[in-house]
């Protein structure tokens, strides 16, 4: 229940048009979350960071998705989005929410209201070192785009052939937030955070060859890297990236 609502109901019950009962009753539905038994949902989540709730797949049931897809998108105006998603979780959901749509390769269901206004004068820029760290950096550049940004991608730039990068100079300096993600040694996210004047969110990725430990020595290179303004995120995390990218697009 936002401002308006309450004012409204206050409005009602001083003018004798709603019970005690109904006062009560709807102050105690008030809570901010909805409890549906295996699940609490925060539907206050918007009000208090901007954006829904984002649900986590990996590890629920069908059932317990689509259910949960249901509650939010029936309670919330903006866009949803469920992460880490596969396509039999999307099926589920689908029979539900016949709005929900499926990207395979960033693993999300969403429903896009196309309501949220964007600063076309502002984008975050999406890099992958590699054509394999191309789901993560979707996962990143999705998310930001259905929280309300303006997303650009620019795949397979990694340090292997340096010219590549370099030939994209101009869209680093245009864009107000970059996502860099990398596998392998991670070293892309240095020399991006190197060249940029923005934040640079350094996305590891389990990508590689048996001494990359699945992505603990990318995060550790990230971590240490030593360009000033590089964040980095935890492994694979690629939703993680793209809603920090986008409260930093959002400031002003």
């Amino acid at each position: 229940m936002d401002t308006t609502q309450l004012l409204d109901l206050l409005h009602d019950y001083k003018q004798g048009n709603i019970s005690d009962k109904t006062m009560l009753q709807s102050l105690q539905d008030n809570q901010g979350f909805e409890d549906i038994g295996f699940a609490k949902i925060d539907h206050d989540r918007a009000k208090r960071q901007g954006f829904p709730e984002v649900i986590y797949c990996a590890g629920k049931t069908n059932e317990q998705i689509a259910d949960i897809f249901a509650h939010l998108y029936q309670k919330s105006e903006q866009n949803i989005i469920a992460s880490r998603a596969t396509l039999e979780n999307y099926q589920a959901v689908l029979a539900k929410v016949k709005d929900a749509k499926y990207d395979e390769f960033a693993r999300i269901i969403y429903v896009n209201r196309d309501n949220m206004p964007i600063d076309d004068k502002r984008f975050i820029l999406v890099m992958t070192a590699g054509t394999s760290d191309i789901p993560v950096a979707k996962e990143a550049g999705l998310t930001a785009q259905l929280m309300g940004n303006k997303v650009q991608y620019c795949f397979d730039v990694g340090v292997a052939g340096i010219h590549r990068l370099l030939s994209k100079k101009d869209l680093i300096d245009k864009a107000n937030v970059i996502i860099v993600a990398a596998g392998m040694e991670g070293a892309l996210a240095s020399v991006v955070g190197g060249l940029a004047n923005k934040p640079v969110i350094a996305v590891p990725t389990s990508v590689g060859y048996g001494a990359s430990f699945h992505g603990l020595t990318a995060l550790l290179s990230m971590l240490n890297s030593c360009a000033a303004g590089v964040a980095v995120m935890n492994i694979d995390n690629g939703f993680g990236a793209g809603r920090l990218a986008s409260m930093i697009n959002h400031m002003r």
